[in-house]
Order: C-alpha cells, then sequence, then structure tokens
C-alpha cells in the first residue's frame, strides 16, 4: 500500500504513531523544516510542498495569500502524481491539509483526515472521503455546524501517545543548554495574532520568573521590541518544545490543540491564554484536564494558581485512538464517505471569516 502523508509539525507527531501501526510505504508531503525531520526516518521520500511563512506585523493581501496557496498546491498535485498513491492522510486545520485535499480531489485519491478541531476545520475537510473526530461531541458538532456526517469516533488524541513516549531529554542537560532551570516556557502558537503581543509581553514581564518565549511563527523582530524587562530571553531556531516544556515549572501558551495535548500528556503545570479563537476545541480540551484558560490582562494571576493538568487518560486513549486510525486505512470503505462538498465548504469559511 502506497499512503502520501501531508501534514505540518504537530500534526506530523499525531500522524508518527499511526504510521508505525500500518504496513505502507510512505510519501510525506509538507512545507514545514519540523515535520520533514520528524517523518524522514518513517518515509520513503519527502517532498517539499512550500515554505514556511511566519506571521510578521505586516497582513499580506488576499491575492497574495491566494497566490502562494495556489502556487503550493501545484507542487503537492504534481508530487502526488508522480507516485501511485492508494490513500492520501492528512491531519490538523493549516495550510498543508488544504492542498493536500485540493490536491488529493483533483487526482481522485481516497483522502483521510483527523481532526481535532471541530470549531475552526480547514474549509477544505468538506472534500475528505472520510474524517475522524475524537469524540461524541465533536461528531455531533460537525454535523450541525458544518453539515458533515462522514465521521468515525475514534475516542482520543494521537498524539498523546507520540508525546507519551517521544525520547525526553533530561532537565539537567536543558539547563545546561539555557543556562537556567527555574522558568517558565512561554509559547506564542496559531492563536496569536501579531498585534496581541505586545499586551501579552507586558503581562508576562509582571511574573517574577524567568521566561525562554518561543515565538514559533513569529519573526524575532516583531518580539524583541515590546520586552523591557531582562526576564524573558527569545529562543530562536530549532526547539525541542516537549523536552523544553518538561524541563520548567510551567507552561504559557497562545496556541492551540497540539501544546494543549502535549501540556496535558506530560502533566506540567500550565496556562492557556485566550487567543483570538474565543471558540475553539482546545480551549474545552484545556479546560477538561484542568488548565486554566485565561484573558490576557489575567495571565498573571492565572499562572499564580496553574497546576497540573489531569492527563493520565490522554496517553491510554491515544494509544487506542491512533490503533483505529490505523485499521481505517484499510477498511474507509465500511464507512459513509458521503463528503459534505460546497455547502460544508461554505459553512466552514463563514465561520472562519470572523477570525481574519
Amino acid at each position: 500500500m502506497n499512503i502520501a502523508i501531508i501534514a505540518e509539525t504537530s500534526p506530523a507527531k499525531a500522524l508518527i504513531p499511526v504510521i508505525e501501526k500500518i504496513d505502507a510505504d510512505i510519501l510525506s508531503l509538507t512545507h514545514s523544516e519540523g515535520a520533514m525531520e520528524l517523518l524522514e526516518p518513517y518515509s520513503n521520500e519527502i517532498f517539499s510542498i512550500g515554505e514556511g511563512r511566519r506571521n510578521t506585523t505586516k497582513k499580506r493581501s488576499n491575492f497574495t495569500i491566494a497566490k502562494l496557496v495556489l502556487k503550493d498546491t501545484i507542487r503537492t498535485y504534481n508530487a502526488l502524481k508522480k507516485h501511485p498513491i492508494d490513500l492520501a492522510v492528512t491531519c490538523g486545520n493549516a495550510g498543508d491539509v488544504r492542498k493536500g485535499i485540493a490536491a488529493s480531489k483533483k487526482l481522485k485519491l481516497p483522502k483521510l483526515h483527523i481532526e481535532q478541531d471541530i470549531y475552526n476545520p480547514i474549509e477544505m475537510i468538506a472534500y475528505a472521503d472520510l474524517i475522524t473526530v475524537p469524540n461524541k461531541v465533536a461528531m455531533k458538532q460537525l454535523k450541525e455546524m458544518y453539515d458533515i456526517t462522514n465521521t468515525v469516533n475514534i475516542k482520543g488524541y494521537p498524539l498523546a501517545e507520540y508525546v507519551g513516549r517521544v525520547p525526553i531529554v533530561e532537565p539537567e542537560k536543558i539547563y545546561d543548554q539555557y543556562r537556567h532551570d527555574d522558568f517558565y516556557v512561554l509559547f506564542l502558537g496559531g492563536d496569536t495574532r501579531a498585534s496581541d503581543i505586545p499586551e501579552i509581553i507586558k503581562e508576562v514581564e509582571k511574573i517574577d520568573k524567568t521566561i525562554l518565549l518561543i515565538p514559533f511563527r513569529f519573526e524575532t523582530s516583531a518580539i524583541t521590541p515590546h520586552i523591557t524587562k531582562n526576564n524573558i530571553f527569545v529562543i530562536e531556531g530549532h526547539v525541542d518544545l516537549i523536552s523544553l516544556m518538561n524541563a520548567s515549572q510551567g507552561v504559557i501558551y497562545c496556541a492551540g490543540m497540539g501544546v494543549t495535548i502535549e501540556v496535558g500528556a506530560l502533566g506540567v503545570p500550565a496556562v492557556k491564554i485566550l487567543g483570538f479563537h474565543t471558540q475553539h476545541a482546545s480551549n474545552d480540551l484545556a479546560q477538561d484536564l484542568g488548565i486554566n484558560v485565561a484573558s490576557t490582562q489575567d495571565i498573571n494571576y492565572a499562572v499564580s494558581r496553574m497546576k497540573k493538568p489531569q492527563g493520565k487518560r490522554l496517553i491510554k486513549n491515544g494509544c487506542k485512538a491512533s490503533l483505529k486510525v490505523a485499521e481505517l486505512t484499510t477498511s474507509m470503505d465500511l464507512f459513509d464517505q458521503n463528503c459534505g462538498g460546497l455547502s460544508s465548504l461554505r459553512k466552514i469559511w463563514n465561520q472562519r471569516k470572523q477570525y481574519r
């Protein structure tokens, strides 16, 4: 069997436990260097389908974004066309999913999508043949919000299995590397707007603790002008985020499902900043795990009260979920594959509009 994996960094982590359970040749497609590094040991071939586009203070025009997406989709199409692919598997709610499903649709390939955020999915999942969801609530909401019914409840998050068994660097080595042994991690992920950064920095500077700031998709130049105190250090380049968070005394993050699952599975004290996605499945999961979801103005207070999340079941359920996805790669025909199509795409598009 020949399977194409199309995913960015965090979704790639979720797919690794699935890949390990299937007997297939893997073609991996991504724009992310981090995903390439993660998927390389499991892939027969890897192709780049674009370049990472970090957030800056300058907003791109819709025309520029559309042109870049089209260019990358053509790359994805050409890469898939050169290989005898039996199934395309996508995960996440970012651009690589859009490119992967669009190209696979054009090539009439079967498409399996692993969905984690039912409030803010990528609109192209409307054309996936089968969509997995982590729980019954997600299944119900995809139907009610977007009229998507071709779903399977896998009852968990495969990413949690990855976190539960990935080799983690010993804290002492992390302390030596970063020259600090008593710190919080501040992660500015996909739920952060450039305009949010000044206020987040202002509030975090009130915390009497060393802060190691991971800008993720932001350029360092968008961060440093707002730092006025010497307790915040911006970490550039590749970061072993799981090991760094594990060694920290706590994590403050403005991001979605990926980091929420990771801190939950690690059992690291955490506070989730309520980003511009005010309605988000990661907020629901964080609260279920006992992670405080706080507004920017309440960061200092929330950090003073943060505690370890209750995430033991995440890993156990994640192992079962990845096995279920692996089984689906050869048994999709047993399930409803009537995709939502254009009507569902429009409903998702309109939902995402409020976050632009």
